[in-house]
């Protein structure tokens, strides 16, 4: 059974591993995901960070931090990294941890997320491209989605924290 909670400090290494395990071999990973998590959590950024548990191993993780629109913190957050261990994926896990991590960020007053991915994956969530609404690093347009939890979405340049811009 798997158990979604909010991560503890004992989980920092086990985190680490998860999210290096789940984007080895990805074309799209550039191999600095951990680094990106311990940056947020070392800048006091990780706005959420939920663990997927199964018999007492952390097997999932899932981060979101604060985003910008035009430089100004408008109350939308972006998510990323989301990690699964790799014999553990496709179990509907990944899936968990967004629908929690999506659930505490309306209880916190979050006006929307943000992410990077794959349209086919995150459109099952309500996520989707808003044409005013873009982020510089995606690959392609349709790759950066927005989720509204209202009616009205920001117009502009979305930045992540400073976090997601590391070098190996």
């Amino acid at each position: 059974m798997i158990t979604i909670r909010t991560e503890t400090p004992q989980d920092k290494h086990a985190i680490e591993q998860v999210t290096i395990a789940a984007f080895e071999g990805k074309p799209y990973a550039d191999k600095t995901e951990h680094l990106i998590v311990n940056g947020l959590r070392n800048a006091g950024a990780l706005s959420i960070s939920l663990v997927a548990e199964m018999d007492g191993k952390v097997v999932g993780h899932a981060a979101f931090s604060v985003v910008t629109v035009n430089g100004d913190d408008v109350g939308w957050y972006g998510l990323g990294p989301i990690s699964v261990l790799p014999e553990f994926q496709k179990q509907g896990i990944g899936i968990k941890l967004i629908k929690t991590g999506l659930a505490q960020l309306r209880d916190i007053g979050a006006k929307g997320c943000v992410l990077e991915g794959s349209p086919a994956y995150y459109q099952r969530f309500g996520f989707k491209a808003y044409p005013g609404l873009f982020y510089e690093g995606a690959p392609a347009e349709e790759y950066f989605m927005a989720l509204p939890f209202y009616e009205s979405v920001p117009k502009g340049k979305v930045e992540f924290h400073r976090a997601f811009y590391v070098s190996q």
